[in-house]
């Protein structure tokens, strides 16, 4: 175990926060490629758009196409995590709340991991287990992936930051 102290929750939610805003901020990024995208298709004879007023009318009327977008969007915030957790162990809002994600021994988490503790988190809402584990603050998503989220002093926080130059 860390020899800093376990996340609670409120902290934890200031966190989420702050990263919901930048995975909005991509979301809409690919959002917009992947309009550009389907407009491209439509150009070029691929797709047609039939009745459809617009892009997003005819992406909102096809399953298939609607489908791709919601996964492409679930992938963003999957990956957004996933490799600032693999890369530091800090997301924006983490840094910002000087929190931490770590193996128990206290590394980095590998890609399989990273990847299966963003799915965990169920958007945020594995974290309202730590308002039940009093004790250790474990969220579901440290119990499930064997990880746990430290709240790091200001020194450390910023020798964790220093050490992505």
């Amino acid at each position: 175990m860390s020899q800093f102290p376990s996340a609670g929750f409120f902290r934890r939610f200031a966190s989420l926060i702050y990263d919901g805003l930048v995975v909005i901020a991509f979301a809409m990024l690919t959002t917009v490629i992947y309009l550009l995208i389907i407009q491209g298709f439509i150009s070029a004879g691929i797709l047609t758009i039939g009745a459809h007023p617009d892009v997003s009318a005819y992406i909102q009327a096809s399953p298939t196409l609607y489908t791709i977008r919601a996964v492409l969007l679930v992938l963003v915030a999957i990956l957004f995590y996933a490799y600032f957790w693999t890369k530091s162990g800090q997301t924006i809002g983490m840094r910002a709340w000087r929190l931490k994600v770590q193996t128990h021994s206290g590394e980095l988490l590998p890609w399989s991991t990273a990847l299966s503790r963003s799915i965990c988190a169920l958007c945020g809402l594995g974290n309202l287990f730590v308002l039940v584990d009093f004790k250790k603050k474990r969220a579901l998503q440290d119990l499930l992936c064997k990880t746990e989220v430290i709240v790091l002093t200001k020194e450390e926080n910023k020798k964790v930051y220093n050490s992505l130059d």
